[in-house]
């Protein structure tokens, strides 16, 4: 019986990949190793959009494979060729691509940490490169044009302007702002309340909202109350929104405002209502823990400011200013 010794070195030496030793299960295919991945993330505790994000991601890659793969289709070349695929023949956005890109290394990493494959492929495909100015915000004219977009005469567009004011002035996620029940609205304290199952932290927090998104808030809970439904934000027949749907509705309003250098998206509004508040005289500190970010260098990301931004700070707050004082 041959022995063979573990090493516990990753990545690559003199050029070369390094390949797990020892017991293969090589039977196992690409869907099936899937399937125990997916078994363990459930056991983490994750939030239930990251656990749908792991399968709609898998799910285009299985589109792109035509089907199953048996182990000895599984290589580094097969996982390259889908990343320009996304890149060049479906014209995926980098930071787009990127997201799934990570998903996969997820789950390859943990296919060879538990022996299913032999190459530590995930060494070996990398993020792409993005521009560093790639996040995008809104300007207030921007903002002000896609809420002239809607009509507030009908239910829906009434809706829809309120979850416009809630995102924005809370900065929440989509998949956070569609699970928000009305039992968490606070409105006396004018907090909302975020549950740890639907954040994806899974940490609970409470999101302040202004006075402004308050009172449409509070006529809105009004008029939606005969629905009977505890999901806040909900179709006009009270069924709750999909989050497909929502995001089909912004693109709506965007070209209605003729808004075509921009991505109209709820992550586009996060990063508006971020810098929004940075440059209203908001702290950092603060901002992290209504973005509910564990690490500052996530929030430094949401706060990049363009040129005319910094112009106007630095005139507002130059050190000679406390020298000769404003003029």
């Amino acid at each position: 019986m041959s022995v063979f010794r573990k090493t516990n070195r990753k990545g690559t030496r003199d050029g070369q990949s390094l390949y797990r030793v020892g017991s293969i299960e090589n039977k196992l295919t690409l869907f099936e190793m899937f399937e125990r991945f997916m078994n363990y993330k459930q056991t983490e505790g994750l939030a239930k959009p990251t656990i749908q994000q792991y399968y709609e991601h898998f799910r285009y890659l299985s589109e792109y494979s035509g089907g199953d793969l048996v182990n000895s289709n599984i290589k580094v070349e097969f996982f390259r060729e889908y990343i320009g695929f996304m890149l060049h023949d479906k014209g995926l956005a980098p930071a787009t691509a990127n997201v799934r890109i990570r998903t996969m290394r997820a789950f390859l990493r943990y296919c060879f940490q538990e022996g299913w494959i032999q190459e530590g492929i995930h060494e070996r495909i990398r993020p792409v490169k993005t521009p560093e100015d790639e996040i995008q915000a809104f300007t207030p004219a921007e903002v002000k044009m896609l809420l002239n977009q809607i009509r507030d005469d009908r239910y829906v567009g009434f809706r829809d302007r309120v979850m416009i004011y809630t995102l924005l002035d809370t900065m929440v996620r989509i998949s956070e702002l569609i699970n928000i029940k009305r039992s968490n609205v606070d409105l006396s304290s004018g907090f909302i309340k975020l549950d740890p199952h639907e954040t994806k932290t899974k940490r609970a927090r409470n999101v302040p909202i202004s006075s402004k998104t308050l009172k449409l808030l509070s006529e809105y809970m009004n008029e939606t109350e005969d629905f009977g439904v505890d999901t806040l934000f909900v179709t006009y027949d009270g069924r709750p929104i999909l989050s497909n749907t929502w995001r089909r509705r912004l693109t709506e309003y965007g070209e209605l405002a003729g808004i075509r250098n921009k991505r109209v998206s709820p992550h586009t509004f996060r990063h508006t209502g971020a810098l929004f508040y940075v440059m209203n005289g908001g702290d950092p500190f603060s901002l992290q823990k209504i973005l509910g970010h564990t690490d500052m260098s996530m929030v430094r990301k949401y706060i990049q400011m363009t040129d005319t931004d910094v112009k106007r700070q630095h005139n507002s707050f130059s050190p000679l200013n406390r020298v000769l004082g404003k003029r």
